[in-house]
């Protein structure tokens, strides 16, 4: 007995025993245990009862509350004046509150394609969730979560091989003349020729092989025309009295109207015979050469789109040289049977130039045209926020979805924003006067990232591992303004409480700065919940190590606590057991397989 140590009896074992610290905490380094005002709760995004559901969320103890208004029929559900009475909830109690946004699609793209309508729409729907955030806090900027898609394809599907390689087994493409979209495989392998393509390799070769047989067939229309206008001097010579009778270039014009079918009635059968032969054609061989042109002004623009989004001004000089020698003759081609003939052969001449230059990227990776459009989007809003709300205008932040939806992955998020805030920038400064250094210092404040660590983990079903969510985390990092938490294993959008699943969430937030200074909104959402009917806060900070007092010193929710006999481990061998029970097993309470009855190990008065 002189070596024993431990207790006789440990009492309760939770959160505040340090054995906790060992299984559940993700053992932050020093300097890194955050403090429970660091960590947010969000409302059940599914009731419009939001100032209730504020108030619920208050008094877990939580300091900051996460507006979770991703339905658009539930914001829509919401009077505005509930918004300005959270607004009153939040000063009384001294909460900071941020907002999430509803989960639409900035691009405005749809399962039917692209529709520059859908994207306003969208845009008018987020407007309205910005000025019912600016409701909810007038006095600052409240930060204002907006997923980057919601329901675009993935840009590229990319998985790491077993040999550690990263490769894009395919890639989402869309025709931007008609806004659809679809996903172009990875190619497999040629056995013939014993080449590996990859998607890329293929999407060049699919759009030269779209633009070699869009010339040609506009080229064919052309001959085609040309032909059917050669064949005039065949009946002319076949019918020559016949045909010096005839003038063809006011049949030609004539030839559909009243006047047309008089004169045609007029004459005699052998003659009638060989006008209609004449007539018929020039009709076909007009018909095609105007469906060449209508073919020919198509291909033109794509190529000179294509040109000024180059700045290639070789293909530019060369595309106004064709123009200058079509353009006189399309106004002919209804009066003179021969100026038909030539705007055939000037379409031809301006095939064969087309054909020489750089095809154009008509079907062009999703990513590039998504980020586009986004951007837009989000430009715009920044835009009109700052416009009415000025100092205290909303910080939109855009977030990225769980793993293997559209602009997921950080790479994709880091250009959207950068491309956002270059458009805010140049709006700022052409519509507001502003300095370049001015506009860019806004566009950094109102435009940034919503990291959520869980989303991101879910690369791993891909193959992916800790360090290579951890790189993913670092490449977002500068442009981070908020932190969404959940675990997870990375297969499935589970939402457990940290320290629960896989996600590197120290080696994530230990990063830099803007990991450490940002709010943390924990999404443990339906499954906890349902489960377990509880709120995760007490998880979070047992997780994080945050400090059970406002000083931010030791005791910790996961270490450092210490209390009497019924309250952690307690003091070694106390007296009072001794004198309350002996030292016999009979002596014990009945709870604890002796013969003591009517007393309990967990205080002082007789079980009831």
């Amino acid at each position: 007995m002189a070596n024993y140590t431990e207790n006789f009896y440990g009492g309760s074992d939770y959160g505040f025993d340090p054995a906790y610290e060992k299984e559940f905490t993700l053992g932050m380094s020093e300097g890194y245990h955050f403090p429970t005002s660091q960590f947010g709760l969000t409302t059940d995004p599914r009731t419009s009862n939001q100032v209730k559901e504020v108030s619920n969320k208050l008094s877990t103890g939580a300091k900051t509350i996460e507006l979770s208004l991703i339905q658009t029929n539930i914001l829509e559900s919401i009077p505005r004046q509930h918004f300005k009475e959270i607004n009153r909830l939040k000063k009384l109690v001294g909460a900071d509150l941020t907002f999430h946004g509803p989960l639409v699609e900035p691009t405005g793209i749809t399962q039917n394609g692209w529709e520059p309508s859908q994207r306003e729409q969208a845009e008018r729907q987020m407007w309205n969730s910005l000025e019912r955030a600016h409701d909810v806090d007038p006095d600052g900027n409240i930060v204002v979560t907006f997923h980057t898609s919601n329901g675009l394809p993935e840009p590229r599907t990319r998985i790491k091989t077993k040999d550690g390689k990263e490769i894009s087994t395919g890639i989402a493409v869309i025709d931007e003349r008609t806004g659809r979209f679809g996903a172009l495989p990875r190619p497999k392998e040629d056995y013939f020729t014993g080449e590996k393509a990859d998607p890329d390799t293929e999407l060049k070769k699919l759009n030269e092989q779209n633009w070699t047989q869009e010339l040609n067939n506009v080229n064919i229309a052309a001959i085609r025309g040309r032909e059917r206008f050669d064949r005039l001097n065949v009946v002319g010579r076949e019918n020559r009295e016949i045909a010096k009778k005839l003038d063809l270039e006011k049949l030609y014009q004539t030839a559909n109207t009243e006047e047309g079918k008089r004169f045609m009635s007029s004459l005699d059968p052998e003659t009638k015979k060989v006008a209609e032969d004449l007539v018929d054609e020039m009709n076909y061989g007009a018909i095609s050469i105007k469906d060449s042109y209508i073919g020919f002004k198509s291909l033109y623009n794509q190529a000179y789109s294509a040109a000024q989004t180059a700045k290639d001004k070789d293909s530019i000089k060369k595309l106004e040289a064709i123009k200058k020698e079509v353009t006189p003759l399309v106004g002919e081609y209804d009066k003179d049977p021969y100026k038909v003939k030539k705007l055939s052969q000037a379409i031809s001449k301006g095939i064969e130039e087309l054909g020489s230059m750089n095809p154009p990227q008509v079907f062009q990776p999703i990513e590039k045209f998504a980020i586009d459009k986004a951007s837009e989007t989000f430009s715009n809003l920044a835009f009109s926020a700052y416009n009415k709300f000025g100092n205290t205008a909303p910080v939109i932040s855009i977030e990225n979805p769980p793993a293997g939806m559209g602009l997921s992955r950080a790479d994709e998020i880091r250009e959207l924003i950068k491309e956002s805030r270059n458009k805010f920038t140049q709006k700022l400064m052409e519509n507001r006067g502003l300095s370049e250094d001015e506009a860019k210092r806004q566009a950094e404040k109102l435009i940034g990232a919503t990291w959520d660590v869980g989303h991101i983990n879910m690369i791993r079903k891909y193959g992916y591992d800790a360090e290579d969510v951890v790189k993913e985390s670092k490449i977002i990092a500068p442009y981070v303004k908020h932190v969404h938490l959940s675990d997870n294993f990375g297969l499935d959008h589970t939402e457990l409480p940290m320290g629960m699943g896989n996600v590197p969430t120290k080696k994530i937030l230990e990063l830099q700065e803007q990991f450490k200074n940002a709010k943390k909104i924990v999404e443990t959402g339906g499954p906890w919940y349902q489960f377990f009917q509880r709120s995760p806060l007490s998880e979070t900070m047992r997780a994080f190590g945050s400090p059970i007092y406002a000083m931010e010193m030791a005791p910790s929710w996961n270490y450092g606590t210490s209390g009497g006999y019924f309250v952690g481990q307690g003091a070694t061998l106390p007296e009072q057991h001794f004198s309350l029970y002996g030292s016999g097993f009979s002596n014990l309470p009945t709870e604890l397989g002796g013969q003591m009855a009517g007393r309990s190990r967990m205080g002082g008065a007789p079980i009831e």
